[in-house]
């Protein structure tokens, strides 16, 4: 009896680790796919034209050209765009951030009538392409004035437009114990006091999530930047780099530079808050 049921345990722990070692070479072989352009991209703003272009390809260039770098600068106003960039992306990520998450507290934690069927109606708009609304958008800013300024690619932020963003921080403060919220209104705090002594610091996770995914989608904007911006010196780092790789297609080693500058601040913040964002990806949908 002994001798079967050790057999049975081998045999469980054998499966399990043939399924973990399955897993990780499959997550191996996915990972080498996936990290293959970037190698290439990186190697290639290291070389010059001969080396980019020589068979066989070499991936370590040799002799290494530092100096590619520096001289985008001097064929495009790099570092206007990107000040361009970092004043659009955290203006609009303060926004966004704030205003999902205040939204997502009153769907999950406050109590009025029709919030059910209007959360269901704000899933529903997911359904919608953003193209379909493009022209209405479009006509209302140029009413407003707003048009080649920074107003639209900003202000609607501002009004909880990212619908995903609300639903994961609805899913995570659904997580969180009643008994805190009902001890803090026995002593007298407001909603919003709770909302950002409680909710807002035990919502870590779940923010560090969405800032990473809202700040890649308002790094690398290209559509909507392309639609309302007309002068040139406005430009955001991903509409420079369009352009450049336009004019400079024939110096493709040029064009992977720019890119790779592009990447610093996105390749920062997600090792940064890497930990949370796994984090708060695993907790969101704990609850329904």
């Amino acid at each position: 009896m002994q001798s079967a049921i050790l057999s049975k345990t081998q045999s469980l722990s054998f499966e399990r680790k043939a399924g973990k070692f399955i897993g990780v070479s499959i997550l191996t072989v996915l990972s080498a796919i996936f990290i293959i352009p970037f190698i290439w991209s990186l190697s290639a703003s290291f070389k010059d034209l001969l080396q980019i272009y020589a068979i066989p390809h070499k991936w370590i260039p040799n002799p290494i050209y530092f100096e590619n770098y520096a001289n985008i600068f001097e064929l495009l106003p790099l570092a206007r765009f990107f000040l361009n960039t970092v004043i659009i992306t955290s203006l609009s990520l303060i926004g966004n951030i704030f205003s999902c998450s205040l939204v997502a507290y009153s769907f999950a934690r406050l109590r009025w009538r029709g919030k059910h069927v209007l959360f269901i109606i704000l899933l529903s708009t997911t359904m919608l392409p953003s193209h379909v609304t493009l022209i209405p958008q479009f006509l209302i800013f140029q009413k407003l004035g707003w048009h080649d300024t920074y107003l639209p690619l900003i202000v609607p932020h501002w009004l909880a437009v990212s619908v995903f963003n609300v639903f994961l921080l609805r899913q995570f403060f659904l997580t969180i114990p009643l008994e805190l919220e009902d001890a803090a209104k026995i002593d007298g705090c407001s909603f919003l006091r709770i909302f950002f002594q409680i909710m807002i610091p035990l919502a870590k996770p779940a923010m560090a999530t969405i800032t990473i995914l809202s700040f890649i989608g308002h790094w690398n904007m290209l559509l909507l930047p392309l639609i309302y911006l007309q002068s040139y010196e406005k430009f955001p780092i991903a509409v420079g780099i369009n352009m450049f790789k336009d004019m400079y297609s024939a110096l493709p080693h040029y064009v992977m530079a720019a890119s790779m500058l592009s990447l610093i601040p996105i390749l920062i913040l997600f090792f940064l808050a890497q930990k949370q964002f796994v984090k708060g990806i695993m907790l969101s949908g704990i609850k329904g």
